[in-house]
């Protein structure tokens, strides 16, 4: 099948977009706007392959998604195309609203004229599957409740607060038209290729150049930890064999405090690196001031994607991370690049036109 992803040169969507080229025969139109978290040289290893296709293409713009609807007539969409940083959200929500919530409407009635265009055939083959998080639920105030599928939504900032809404659209648009629609919301991801203003990769990072390692208030928010490659099979086993109007939590089963994940990252570091100067790294981590409306703990059901589609995360959170640390340190060159800005300058001057 023909797949294509928005959002695909992001940290979950190429991870996605290798799976797909790497894993499968299914081949893949990937369409990103290229903001400053899109990066192509995480897709290097797939750029070339005669199964994937790039297109320099904001989710907003109607027309282009016409014409690439018409161009490359897939057979599936999967959107991951947002914003998706909660601090920016809380210093600048409009981008937000725009990208998650304006964006997913152009793209779905786009994709539901594409859908009503096609052959029969086609036209039942056809998926929309949204890609979101578990943020929209809110959060768990204790230890034992967890987020299932029918979990209510309760947004506390304005980035799960859009993503909450474009899981609505979606859903409205398979009740009021029929389109074959299917929602999938993740715990938190991790692994190689992260941009470096989340938790994991900023730590790695700054311990590496002996800077501080900020984290909010005690440390003792929660959160289940998901290794995005673990994420990339189950996105692709929903969307070729989960039911339509369906929802599924994808989680890792590895729920860790903050300071519980910065603490590991540091002992790997101090294993890894035993000739840095700034062993232990542990020295490093400084308290700041807790963010707005910081959510205690987020924890998924993973169990109906288990019992219905037989996806299990591979990974353990050991297993995981360290694979995760080991890819930055083996692969510094794309570090600097992302650091320097470099890439988004080879992108402006390969992609300006298109």
């Amino acid at each position: 099948m023909k797949i294509l992803v928005t959002g695909g040169a992001g940290f979950i969507g190429s991870a996605l977009v290798r799976h797909i080229i790497t894993h499968t025969n299914d081949s893949v139109v990937n369409l990103d706007k290229l903001t400053y978290a899109g990066n192509l040289e995480s897709l290097a290893s797939v750029a070339k392959h005669e199964r994937y296709t790039f297109e320099r293409v904001d989710i907003c713009d109607r027309a282009a998604l016409d014409r690439i609807f018409r161009k490359h007539a897939p057979d599936i969409v999967m959107h991951l195309a947002a914003e998706s940083h909660v601090d920016r959200s809380i210093s600048g929500p409009s981008d937000f609203i725009q990208t998650n919530i304006v964006g997913t409407y152009v793209l779905l009635e786009a994709a539901r004229d594409y859908w009503n265009s096609l052959d029969a055939q086609k036209h039942e083959r056809f998926r929309f599957h949204h890609i979101s998080t578990d943020e929209v639920y809110g959060d768990l105030e204790g230890l034992d409740e967890m987020f299932t599928e029918t979990t209510a939504y309760q947004p506390s900032s304005p980035y799960s607060a859009s993503k909450a809404s474009s899981d609505h659209l979606v859903r409205a648009w398979g009740r009021t038209y029929g389109m074959p629609t299917i929602i999938t919301n993740c715990s938190n991801n991790y692994g190689p290729y992260h941009f470096p203003e989340k938790l994991i990769p900023l730590v790695i990072l700054n311990a590496l150049e002996g800077k501080p390692l900020p984290i909010y208030g005690k440390g003792d928010q929660i959160r289940d930890w998901l290794y995005v490659e673990d994420h990339a099979r189950a996105l692709h086993k929903v969307v070729t064999e989960g039911r339509v109007g369906d929802t599924y939590n994808i989680g890792g089963h590895n729920e860790k405090k903050n300071i519980e994940v910065v603490h590991a990252l540091c002992l790997l570091l101090d294993e890894l690196r035993p000739e840095s100067p700034f062993r232990p790294h542990a020295q490093l981590i400084t308290y700041v001031q807790d963010r707005p409306g910081h959510d205690y703990r987020y924890a998924i059901d993973a169990g109906k994607v288990q019992r219905d589609l037989g996806w299990v995360p591979e990974e353990t959170f050991e297993s995981g991370i360290r694979k995760t640390v080991e890819w930055y340190l083996n692969n510094q060159s794309w570090v600097e690049h992302v650091k320097s800005g470099n890439y988004q300058q080879w992108i402006d001057q390969n992609y300006s036109e298109r």
